[in-house]
């Protein structure tokens, strides 16, 4: 099932029986964009990094990562970044990997962020002409990450169109990362670091956190997407997202998903309550459980 009917099917409550007969067409799930940055490395012996550059977005747009139909305007618009840091050799490095991943705002021509990840524990292998091969039940340094990743924005992206739409594919992220564990990946230990790929997946699937997987599908579908015709109701529905992020903090003590919740979404919460009726009330409420952003959210009282 495409993702537009799954919109359709929330808004209407209704799915003609010929969608389900239809035949699947092969499935693009993304629109990735990627940029690979070598300007720290010295000499001229990296160029050919603009292959990699290449083959990771090759990697990313042209393959089957599930079994729904998408339509050319349901692929999900992504981008990465990969800022390589220090060459440990000539076909080794150390990069920082930036991530973001957009949704489209239902009767509007706006997306909205949903992730936005800044992953900089990230070491590889990458020679010139290797080809990028997929294969989740091998782990690879530098294609592990890619799949890890492209099942995160996945999950994200589902969650927001149906209540926990997303867990198979964070399922399938949690596989990748418990086979980078066990063979000593760099970037993937669940010991002491609570900001990681491990720390990630393992609250994405936390039952603690379900609440906030739920708010990303309040706050996308019932917020966002009724913002247009429904203005009053659709800022009153995020207002119910920021008092369950309240309780949510409240209740645990690892709350780095909540934080990318934030880091993601602080622009966009101050611009839905600007020069509202609700917007004092949002204000005390981001102020709470968001004060990192305080100065964004200021000028909700000036």
């Amino acid at each position: 099932m495409s993702r537009t009917n799954i919109v359709a099917t929330c808004l209407a409550g209704l799915l003609l029986f010929a969608t389900w007969l239809a035949p699947k067409a092969e499935a693009r799930e993304f629109n990735c964009t990627v940029t690979v940055n070598y300007s720290q490395l010295s000499g001229s012996s990296y160029t050919y990094l603009k292959e990699l550059e290449q083959d990771v977005r090759a990697y990313m747009n042209n393959h089957t990562w599930t079994q729904d139909r998408f339509q050319e305007h349901e692929r999900i618009d992504c981008s990465m970044q990969i800022i390589i840091q220090e060459a440990l050799t000539l076909t080794s490095f150390r990069a920082q990997f930036i991530l973001t991943s957009l949704r489209p705002i239902y009767g509007t021509t706006q997306n909205s962020r949903v992730l936005q990840v800044n992953d900089s524990e990230w070491q590889f292998d990458y020679a010139q002409g290797t080809p990028l091969t997929f294969e989740t039940e091998r782990y690879n340094p530098l294609t592990s990450v890619l799949d890890f990743y492209a099942y995160v924005m996945l999950g994200y992206d589902y969650d927001t169109f149906s209540e926990l739409g997303g867990t198979p594919h964070f399922q399938k992220a949690r596989r990748i990362a418990e086979l980078a564990q066990s063979q000593n990946g760099i970037g993937w230990s669940s010991a002491g670091d609570d900001r990681n790929r491990a720390a990630l997946i393992t609250q994405l699937l936390d039952p603690r956190f379900v609440p906030l997987r739920k708010a990303y599908f309040q706050y996308h579908f019932g917020g966002l997407d009724h913002f247009v015709g429904q203005t009053q109701e659709a800022r009153n529905t995020v207002l119910e997202v920021l008092r369950s992020f309240d309780e949510l903090k409240q209740n645990l003590a690892r709350q780095y998903t909540i934080d990318l919740f934030f880091g993601t979404k602080y622009q966009e919460l101050a611009a839905v309550f600007l020069d509202s009726p609700q917007s004092s009330e949002a204000y005390s409420l981001l102020n709470t459980v968001d004060p990192s952003h305080l100065t964004e959210y200021n000028q909700l009282v000036e």
